[in-house]
């Protein structure tokens, strides 16, 4: 009898409470006006004339020296884009990382093993720990830093 009852109770409890999320749904309100487009000479407050245009032109301040056109995305784009259709393949962007796993791949099957892996980070250790005694004093440590890339000389 208590099953029964229990039953009926939170039957009517999900009903209610399946019929307060179905009268609360947002409505949008058809009649309601669409926001106001604001132009670009009203959004800066200078005439349509006066505003620089599409390539550049009748715009303010100096240019920074060594700037070009192509962005910084564009770039990094680019180089990973080798065969340049605009488009990069899984193998174009995995095309990098390559190299560097085939140092790593001492017997050269394709595979990476722990121990292939630990060799290296080994005789990087062994390299930094220059007096030897088996622990990276904060110098030693300070020379394990990757190599910063080498930025081309400025031509000015």
């Amino acid at each position: 009898m208590n099953r029964m009852i229990l039953g009926a109770v939170s039957a009517l409890l999900l009903a209610g409470a399946g019929l307060f999320w179905w009268q609360g749904k947002a409505s949008v309100n058809a009649a309601a006006p669409p926001p106001q487009q604001v132009s670009e000479a009203e959004a800066t407050g200078l005439p349509l004339e006066e505003l620089p245009g599409e390539d550049g032109d009748g715009m303010q301040g100096a240019t920074l020296p060594g700037m070009t056109a192509a962005t910084r995305e564009e770039k990094r784009f680019n180089r990973l884009d080798r065969n340049r259709d605009n488009l990069i393949t899984r193998v174009e962007a995995l095309q990098p990382r390559v190299a560097m796993f085939r140092k790593l791949d001492a017997d050269h099957n394709n595979l990476l093993s722990f121990e292939e892996w630990s060799v290296v980070s080994s005789n990087r250790f062994k390299k930094a720990d220059s007096d030897g005694n088996g622990s990276l004093t904060r110098p030693e440590f300070a020379t394990t830093k990757p190599k910063d890339a080498k930025k081309a000389k400025c031509g000015c």
